[in-house]
């Protein structure tokens, strides 16, 4: 194929936003409608046919053309330079969300029965929603600019409206077809393949790509349980806690650390009041997991470590002792003391040290604490030894630091 490369290029950066990029010939055949069912679901075949097989190969060359469907999709065609009739299909997609509203009133231009409902609303919360097409159409216009051998021998095309039938056809029952029944079953699991992805992000800690695609879920994706939207937001919450939950344990971080974010959430989702503060804290908890797994993980860490690293960020002020940590895992010291120093790069005894240091540093900026209550809350009793420990790592005494603050903050003033 001419321009293979720049097409499976193309591809890869779409599927960033979750668009299908589909090469169309007039014989081609797809396991899964390129609409995603919708003309099927209203009987529309030969409109699909007319759209997909027949107008793509109608269209000029060197020309982007950008269509809005009678069902508010959006889909790029264009045509490629090639011997054989080829096209290349983006889409579909929607700029914005339905509201409930404006859903009932696409199934009313649409004369969907209430029985069918659900189908039409399965249909819109599968298609992603792209609010910024910006990216989208700087890599369509590089891609179109490669086809075609610069930006002055192209142009592109605005349509709008439907591209076939105007009225809409009647459907046959108001009883779910097999074709709807199918339509339903692979559209729940798209949704489902989206979230798994999304929470494999979790799991890895990728704050960007797990919140662009929570940003570009439809919110007809989440299933209407009841018929309360604030309700079932909250509902859907719940559940996207406990999702969350499992993928930053997935990503190696300990319960411990899971448990405290976890707790927090499932009691703020109660105070809930709104669908805009449920979709805030939707994106909330997403960034939050992610950043949990970025600064918690242990997964490149064996057991006993993982044990050891968890027990000390547990409780610094506790017995840290290699001997304790030791003993607490059934292990020899010189086994765990080994297995430390070659994964975390550095003795347990100064690991421990330093992130006393670091809880230290932290006291004595948020608060008036004396340094013999900031060094007992540190797990080290002797002041006289805490103020040398500190200064080893910091460079100035737990006075001369406090005073620094101080001097700082008077300036400030």
């Amino acid at each position: 194929m001419f321009h293979e490369t720049e097409f499976r290029f193309l591809q890869s950066s779409l599927q960033k936003l979750h668009l299908s990029v589909t090469r169309l010939t007039p014989q081609a055949e797809f396991d899964i409608p390129l609409d995603l069912g919708i003309r099927r679901f209203l009987g529309r075949e030969d409109e699909y046919r007319h759209v997909f097989y027949t107008l793509p190969f109608q269209m000029e060359g060197n020309t982007i053309y950008k269509v809005t469907d009678a069902f508010l999709c959006n889909y790029l065609f264009l045509r490629l330079p090639e011997k054989e009739p080829t096209a290349v299909l983006i889409g579909p997609y929607m700029s914005a969300q339905l509201s409930r509203e404006q859903l009932l009133q696409e199934a009313e231009l649409h004369s969907i029965p209430p029985a069918l409902f659900r189908q039409l609303e399965t249909f819109y919360g599968s298609v992603p929603v792209i609010a910024d097409d910006t990216f989208l159409l700087a890599v369509v216009n590089t891609y179109a600019e490669t086809l075609w051998g610069g930006s002055d021998t192209y142009s592109v095309v605005d349509l709008t409206g439907d591209l076939s039938s105007p009225a809409p056809l009647s459907l046959r029952s108001e009883s779910p077809s097999p074709d709807q029944t199918l339509l339903d079953m692979q559209t729940m699991e798209r949704r489902y393949a989206y979230e798994n992805e999304m929470l494999k992000a979790v799991s890895q800690g990728l704050r960007h790509k797990a919140g662009a695609m929570l940003s570009n879920m439809s919110q007809f994706a989440i299933e209407q349980r009841v018929a309360d939207p604030v309700r079932n937001l909250k509902n859907y919450c719940i559940i996207m806690n406990s999702l969350l939950r499992k993928a930053a344990e997935q990503g190696g971080v300990h319960p411990l650390y899971i448990d405290t974010v976890s707790s927090d959430f499932a009691r703020r989702i109660e105070l809930i009041a709104s669908t805009r503060a449920a979709t805030q804290l939707m994106e909330e908890m997403m960034n939050d997991y992610c950043r949990l797994v970025k600064k918690h993980s242990l997964a490149r860490y064996s057991a006993p470590v993982r044990k050891a690293l968890a027990c000390i960020d547990a409780d610094l002020a506790g017995d840290l002792s290699l001997s304790a940590l030791a003993a607490m895992q059934n292990i020899s010291s010189g086994y765990l003391s080994t297995l430390f120093k070659k994964e975390v790069g550095q003795t347990l005894t100064d690991y421990v040290n330093s992130r006393r240091i670091e809880q230290a540093v932290h006291l004595l900026r948020s608060g008036t604490l004396q340094v013999q209550t900031v060094a007992q809350y540190c797990g080290i009793p002797d002041v006289n030894y805490f103020s040398k420990l500190f200064k080893r790592y910091t460079g100035v005494s737990p006075k001369e630091f406090r005073r620094t603050l101080t001097h700082r903050g008077e300036k400030e003033t």
